[in-house]
């Protein structure tokens, strides 16, 4: 679902990424951690195309990642954020909802699944809910509902446990996997923290100064 060769990032004369290679095979669970500064985050970055410019291949469901439109990247990668992104004016649902519409979803097949993506992590009674309302795990409830709207075959959450306690954190982990279970996405799991004890069946790897090394 995702390969990369060759992967090379600069700013300025510091070294982000060097001549980084890394595949993830559909339906696969791989957790990428690694220490504050060692390129993570600029690596999901360069997945959904925050940063456009680098030099070597990233292939994208056996597509170059440069010659996608965005609004096709939206579709097949769903990334949650850490610290969620949620729109403070906007309600759960309508939160949810943005991602069908920057792709051009009919509106009322996004009102469909919005409704019931939230239902399934949970959340039912609380579509109408602003995010200031909400509370942290329920925040990120609303972010996975919106990561899994268009159905993407890629799931890439950017410390999807960091701003939680340890209960809501294991929940959250917990309904990470149920859902990739139901839906056979691919997953990439990005932190800094020690995900394995809950999630054993993951393939761990490790980013140290820009490159990445398996476990």
């Amino acid at each position: 679902m995702i390969a990369i060769d060759g992967l090379n990032l600069n700013y300025g004369e510091r070294i982000v990424l060097r001549n980084l290679c890394f595949r993830l095979g559909e339906g696969e669970l791989v957790i990428l951690q690694g220490r504050s500064g060692s390129g993570k985050s600029t690596l999901l970055k360069l997945l959904y195309r925050e940063i456009p410019h680098f030099y070597g291949s990233i292939l994208l469901d056996g597509t170059c990642i440069k010659t996608m439109p965005k609004h096709v990247i939206r579709r097949k990668l769903g990334v949650i954020f850490q610290s969620f992104e949620l729109l403070e004016r906007k309600t759960a649902l309508e939160n949810v909802a943005l991602a069908g519409e920057v792709t051009g979803m009919p509106a009322k097949e996004i009102a469909s699944r919005a409704e019931a993506l939230l239902d399934r992590v949970g959340l039912t009674g609380q579509e109408n809910s602003y995010p200031h309302e909400l509370s942290g795990g329920e925040q990120q409830r609303v972010a996975i509902a919106r990561a899994l709207l268009n159905r993407p075959k890629i799931l890439l959450a950017d410390e999807p446990t960091g701003n939680l306690d340890g209960e809501t954190a294991a929940d959250m982990l917990s309904l990470l996997k149920t859902l990739q279970d139901e839906t056979g996405m691919a997953m990439l799991l990005v932190t800094h923290a020690d995900l394995l004890a809950s999630m054993p069946e993951a393939r761990l790897i490790s980013m140290e100064n820009g490159r990445i090394v398996e476990r």
